[in-house]
């Protein structure tokens, strides 16, 4: 299919709440920041599958809770185009807690990870189970 292009949907708007995939202790964080992102003027910042992002734990173990990492998005419920013309979407936003250069804090992900996202970051890919 000629000319339809993989257009990056930004689906998860700062405040949104995610599913931690991994296995640091954090079940859900918030959004509070889209990293590398430049929007219009009163535009709130969103971010989609691939981008790193700095949250806020919300729920989890009593040492992880209240505290602020950066993360990656690996999914989103919003459906978003891939440049071979496929739509995809998953039942839920999920993200993967890592360091500030993309290393992985946990040791396994649970659930798939969009292929956007282990294309972009490496060390995700070496340790998820489905790259969808």
């Amino acid at each position: 299919m000629k000319g339809i292009a993989g257009k990056q949907i930004r689906g998860l708007p700062t405040g949104a709440r995610l599913i931690c995939t991994d296995n640091t202790g954090a079940k859900e964080v918030e959004i509070i920041q889209v990293l590398k992102i430049h929007t219009a003027a009163r535009q709130y910042p969103s971010a989609g599958v691939g981008d790193m992002i700095i949250v806020s734990v919300k729920k989890g173990t009593p040492e992880m809770r209240k505290k602020v990492f950066p993360a990656v998005i690996v999914r989103q419920k919003m459906p978003f185009r891939r440049a071979d013309g496929t739509m995809v979407r998953f039942e839920d936003n999920a993200c993967v807690i890592t360091t500030e250069n993309g290393e992985t804090k946990g040791s396994e992900i649970k659930g798939p990870v969009a292929r956007e996202a282990a294309e972009r970051w490496p060390r995700i890919a070496a340790i998820s189970s489905i790259i969808v």
